[in-house]
């Protein structure tokens, strides 16, 4: 089981890394994890790269098994734990975060503790922080390029890039075409900031309320834009440096609380590479 937990978080982190601080093992113990579980099925489940994994047919095959097998197993343990803790629990995130993190976060806490009830509100970053700040909800989760007054956990960073369609022309137009998300994102404030300090003349072609928006925008070759590197996949590949396009920051993943016992439960459950 603890290998099919390891193998889950893989397919759903995109990469060993990342999966290994959700489990709380070192990647390592994650890749020999892995080599077990191919011997004892006698396949190959996945193949890995520099910078992404990607699983075979069987590995898709055995997902859906470790994912049912998990949920149940789950199922059980919460059953005969028995959680007391019932109530209203409020979080925000933004958009992407909404569809690539809360959702695992809002099934594991419905295993372990089914009696707490979750709203969910999507905005920009910028939004989200506010909401927290107002005491609109009891948990936060964002994006941020730069550092931040409230006290928060870092679930993860990685750099932020300039992404291109392999092969696009997009980026030789002037003034550059940008594909960038609302008022508010943290992503768009990097890109505009940094060309705008090297005095790059560039226009918003394209504008979306999430990053699947923008890659849409990419592969059709309509513009450039700034991703988180682990984003940069399929058709798409990061800008040449020979462009002279601006460095950018990384970006960070935070999660602020209120401190009560809901929103303790909802964190005790997370990855994390630090806090403050």
């Amino acid at each position: 089981m603890e290998a099919l937990r390891s193998f889950v978080a893989i397919c759903e982190t995109g990469t060993f890394r990342r999966a290994a601080a959700r489990v709380n093992r070192s990647p390592s113990a994650i890749s020999l994890q892995i080599g077990k579980l191919e011997e004892q099925i006698n396949a190959r489940l996945m193949t890995r790269d520099a910078r992404h994994v990607e699983l075979t047919d069987q590995g898709e095959v055995l997902l859906g098994y470790a994912r049912r097998l998990l949920g149940i197993s789950d199922e059980a343990m919460a059953h005969f734990r028995g959680s007391p803790l019932t109530g209203h629990l409020r979080l925000a995130a933004p958009h992407d975060l909404g569809v690539s993190q809360v959702p695992g976060i809002l099934q594991k806490l419905a295993e372990t503790h089914p009696g707490i009830v979750v709203d969910v509100s999507l905005g920009t970053s910028k939004a989200v922080q506010n909401m927290f700040a107002n005491g609109e909800v009891n948990v936060a989760l964002f994006n941020e390029v730069r550092d931040t007054s409230m006290k928060v956990q870092e679930l993860s960073s990685e750099p932020l890039v300039w992404a291109m369609c392999e092969g696009g022309r997009a980026i030789e137009r002037s003034p550059l075409p940008l594909a960038i998300a609302e008022v508010g994102c943290a992503w768009r404030k990097a890109a505009l900031q940094a060309l705008e300090k090297k005095g790059l003349s560039h226009r918003v072609a394209y504008s979306s309320d999430t990053s699947m928006g923008q890659i849409a925008a990419l592969n059709s070759d309509l513009a450039i834009a700034v991703l988180p590197k682990s984003l940069v996949t399929g058709k798409l590949v990061e800008a040449p440096a020979d462009y002279g396009l601006p460095p950018l920051p990384k970006t960070h993943i935070f999660l602020a609380h209120d401190g009560g016992d809901l929103a303790k439960v909802l964190i005790a459950s997370l990855p994390h590479e630090g806090g403050r």
